[in-house]
């Protein structure tokens, strides 16, 4: 049974930076997955974040997270990680790290992932 769950979210003002991480636990020996991050903000869609393919050498990002957010993934620890610079208010949601039976995440949507964690907060002051 793969579990995931969420930590380091919280507040912090526009501008500013956050990480927020995932642990990944039941993830077979024998088999790859991408990883990935989405947010959903009260009132909008569930939307993607960034995702990062199986070996951590492909990331693909949400268009207003370019050049702001960072994925990456530790095999070892079987982690995931989101680091977000220069946050805006916008980025204020809940975010969700999700696991995909497949090597890569390019176009792929949240249906594609079946495991997910409980959410974690990000709140952005400005």
């Amino acid at each position: 049974q793969v579990e995931l769950a969420e930590s380091g979210g919280g507040s912090v003002q526009a501008g500013g930076s956050l990480r927020i991480s995932c642990v990944v636990s039941g993830l077979t020996a024998d088999r790859n997955y991408a990883m990935g991050w989405f947010r959903q903000a009260p009132g909008k869609e569930r939307e993607g974040v960034a995702c990062i393919n199986w070996n951590g050498h492909s990331t693909h990002y949400g268009n207003s997270m370019k050049g702001r957010f960072t994925v990456a993934r530790d095999n070892a620890k079987n982690t995931l990680s989101l680091q977000m610079d220069n946050m805006k208010p916008e980025d204020t949601a809940l975010y969700f790290c999700a696991v995909r039976p497949m090597r890569d995440c390019l176009g792929a949507n949240s249906r594609q992932y079946n495991a997910w964690g409980q959410g974690i907060q990000v709140t952005v002051s400005s």
